[in-house]
C-alpha cells in the first residue's frame, strides 16, 4: 500500500485586536451591502419575519414557548445568514452579488457548516426546553401572554425567576456568541476545521472582548427593536446585522496570506 501523502499542520487562523469604534463601522458597511444588494437580505429578513409571525400565531397561549424559541432563534441567527455572508464576499471581491450566489452557499457539501449548524441548533434547542421548563415549573400562575410574563416572571414579589431566567440565558448565549463571532464566516471563507474556527472566535473575543461585547449589545438591541415592531423591523435588520458580521469576521481575522505579525522590538 502507498503511504498517504503528506499534509503539513494547519496553521492557526491569525486574529487582530480591533477597536471600540468598529461596530459602528461594521453596521456602517453592513449598511451599504443591503443598500447595493437589497434583494438577498431582504428575503433573508421576510422569510424570518414570517417564520416570527407563524410562532407568535402557534403559541399565542404559551408566552414561555415563544421567549425560549426566540432566544433559541438568535442562537441560530448567524447560521442563518451565512448566504448574506457570500453576499458580502461577493461584493467585496467586485462580483456580482445575487440571490443565486445566497442560495449556493448553502452547498450540501459544506459538511463543517453543516456540523456546526447542528452545534448550534442542539444548543438552540437546550435553551428552549431550559427556558420552558424553568416558567412553566416556578411562575406563581400561568404564563399565557406577555403581560402574564412581566406580570408573574419579571415583577414578581419575592421572586428569582426572572434574575434566573436572564442568568441561564446569559450562560448559554455568551459561550455560543464567542464561539460563533468569526466561526461561521470562517467556515464559510477558508478551508478550515470547525475545532480551528471556534477556536480563532474566542482568540478575537479574548484580543477584543470590550468592542465585542459591545457588539453583542448591538445586535441584542437592535433584533429587540426589530421584535418590538411587530417583527417588521427584522426584515431589514436581520440582514443589516448579516452583512456586518461579515465585515466583523474581515476586520477580525488576518487574511490567510498574511504570516504572523512580527514581535515588537523591545
Amino acid at each position: 500500500m502507498s503511504a498517504a501523502p503528506f499534509r503539513p499542520p494547519a496553521t492557526p487562523v491569525q486574529v487582530r485586536a480591533v477597536g471600540l469604534d468598529r461596530p459602528w463601522h461594521w453596521l456602517k458597511a453592513g449598511l451599504l451591502d443591503l443598500i447595493h444588494a437589497p434583494l438577498p437580505g431582504l428575503l433573508h429578513g421576510a422569510l424570518a419575519a414570517l417564520f416570527g409571525g407563524v410562532l407568535l400565531w402557534w403559541a399565542h397561549d404559551r408566552f414561555w414557548l415563544i421567549a425560549g424559541t426566540f432566544s433559541g432563534f438568535l442562537v441560530m441567527a448567524p447560521l442563518l445568514a451565512t448566504g448574506l455572508y457570500a453576499v458580502s464576499r461577493a461584493r467585496e471581491r467586485g462580483r456580482p452579488a445575487s440571490l443565486g450566489i445566497a442560495l449556493r452557499a448553502w452547498n450540501p457539501r459544506r459538511a463543517r457548516l453543516v456540523g456546526f449548524g447542528l452545534l448550534l441548533a442542539l444548543a438552540g434547542t437546550g435553551w428552549v426546553l431550559t427556558s420552558a421548563a424553568l416558567i412553566t415549573s416556578f411562575a406563581p400562575a400561568p404564563v399565557r401572554g406577555p403581560m402574564d410574563f412581566v406580570r408573574h416572571v419579571l415583577l414578581a414579589p419575592s421572586s428569582w425567576l426572572f434574575e434566573a431566567w436572564l442568568l441561564l440565558g446569559g450562560v448559554l448565549a455568551a459561550p455560543v456568541f464567542a464561539s460563533s463571532v468569526l466561526a461561521i464566516p470562517l467556515l464559510l471563507d477558508r478551508d478550515v476545521t470547525i475545532r480551528d474556527a471556534v477556536l480563532a472566535s474566542w482568540r478575537a473575543v479574548l484580543e477584543s472582548p470590550v468592542a465585542l461585547a459591545l457588539w453583542a449589545v448591538l445586535i441584542l438591541v437592535l433584533t429587540a427593536i426589530g421584535m418590538a415592531t411587530a417583527l417588521t423591523g427584522l426584515v431589514v435588520i436581520l440582514p443589516w446585522l448579516a452583512h456586518a458580521s461579515w465585515h466583523a469576521y474581515r476586520d477580525l481575522a488576518a487574511p490567510a496570506a498574511d504570516p504572523a505579525p512580527p514581535a515588537s522590538a523591545s
